[in-house]
């Protein structure tokens, strides 16, 4: 049975998300209280700093690293023998499945973060940098800003996380599924908490970043992915439910 995932009601689900996380932003101050807990005003700097070792290794390049090795053990599995796949169990549509998601997520969020020029937390006035707070959809005051463009939205780095949603085109349980699911969701906001913690991002952004990353997964997986497999598990299912 396929995974209920990979439905278009799902893929409705995820923008369900993306547009609530962005009315929540557009229409209360929940980003900006959520960033006031990791600001400390007496010293003017974050909870986590910029260049503080451990928490960039532990949160920041750790968790890349780990995602890339990944990725490239995925590519060597997809790129080699057929008898590596079918002795790990999945098809080379599926894997490519799961390339294609762990990278075009980080690909198109650096797209959005560039052409929406949004600025991070640690660039407004409230938090001691040069521009107004002005939200994503609201339009910036063309005398009122730094001679920089920003790029603090969607979430950039924890999208390498949310994008592990990926595997679960090599998933064949509901247990692995959930297993996958809870991976990615884990990574992603491991990894976006830290943004936050050192003013790099608002908590919205991450959730419209877990959204997009859903909103890949579901059309590729549909489209490239190998239904034969997912027919077959349908009716293996099927046969152990009598």
């Amino acid at each position: 049975m396929r995974s209920p995932l990979n439905s278009w009601r799902s893929w409705g689900m995820a923008w369900a998300l993306i547009a609530g996380a962005m009315v929540v932003s557009e229409f209360t101050s929940i980003d900006l209280w959520v960033q006031d807990l990791f600001f400390d005003e007496t010293t003017g700097g974050w909870m986590a700093g910029r260049r503080d070792a451990m928490p960039r290794a532990l949160f920041y390049t750790g968790p890349k690293d780990v995602i890339i090795l990944l990725g490239v053990g995925l590519l060597t599995l997809w790129g080699g023998k057929q008898a590596w796949r079918e002795r790990c169990g999945v098809s080379r549509r599926n894997l490519g499945v799961a390339l294609l998601v762990i990278g075009l997520v980080p690909t198109f969020i650096g797209f959005l973060k560039g052409a929406t020029g949004v600025y991070c937390p640690w660039d407004i006035r409230r938090y001691g940098g040069p521009a107004p707070y002005v939200r994503v959809l609201e339009r910036h005051p063309e005398n009122d800003r730094p001679d920089y463009e920003g790029r603090g939205f969607p979430a950039g780095h924890a999208s390498g996380g949310f994008a592990l949603i990926g595997l679960l085109a090599l998933a064949k349980t509901s247990q692995q599924r959930k297993a996958v699911w809870g991976i990615a969701l884990a990574m992603g906001w491991w990894m976006g908490t830290y943004q936050l913690a050192k003013g790099a991002h608002y908590i919205s952004h991450n959730f419209v970043t877990m959204g997009i990353a859903w909103l890949v997964y579901v059309p590729i997986q549909r489209w490239v992915g190998d239904q034969t497999e997912s027919n077959r598990e349908g009716a293996n299912e099927k046969a152990i439910n009598g």
